[in-house]
């Protein structure tokens, strides 16, 4: 995927709400994308991608239905593919020289610090996270050398509005045995032999 002109990733505290407003959202504009679905800790996550206007006039539609159930929003216009790319799934492995970690109290959040991240430094997307398995939290993971790290930790820290960051760190040379677990997945798992 080499550009998605824009992207909107709405997060409901009511399924049934998120599954009305997605419905809204799609029968007022022609969206290219629809991605519904619920997530851990009860909540749906819509996200639309296409161009500019049906975008944004879908999120429209979202916000005269949703009400008080509408928990956070974001629109990008021109959101970093990395970024999508990342939150469907697809995982970054190369080797981890500096790691970094920003931590968000929402999905919403989480996708705000990936994109100013990834566009405003030289660094890598490893893992984009949203809210299943993280009681309702975004995570984004970036590498790169050290300098490059702490920047587009600065940068997508500094896009979040009041309260929603929960922790951001860097370590500047993380452990080979801990990168390694880190590259194959971050869910908790148990091993049986």
């Amino acid at each position: 995927m080499s550009h998605l002109p824009s992207l909107a990733l709405l997060e409901f505290d009511s399924i049934a709400a998120g599954i009305v407003a997605a419905d809204a959202m799609v029968k007022r504009a022609p969206v290219d994308r629809l991605i519904a679905g619920s997530v851990q800790p009860g909540r749906w996550l819509v996200v639309v991608t296409g161009m500019v206007a049906p975008v944004e006039e879908a999120v429209k539609a979202a916000n005269e239905t949703a009400g008080s159930n509408l928990r956070g929003q974001i629109t990008l216009p021109d959101i970093d593919p990395r970024v999508f790319e990342a939150m469907t799934g697809a995982r970054d492995e190369t080797p981890i020289p500096a790691f970094g970690i920003i931590e968000t109290r929402t999905a919403p959040a989480a996708i705000a610090a990936a994109d100013a991240g990834v566009k405003g430094a030289d660094v890598r997307l490893l893992e984009v996270r949203l809210s299943d398995g993280l009681g309702g939290k975004g995570l984004v993971f970036f590498s790169g050398e050290v300098a490059d790290v702490e920047a587009a930790v600065e940068l997508g820290t500094g896009v979040l509005g009041p309260g929603e960051l929960v922790e951001a760190r860097v370590i500047a040379q993380l452990h080979a045995d801990l990168a390694e677990n880190l590259l194959q997945a971050t869910r908790f798992r148990v091993l049986i032999a």
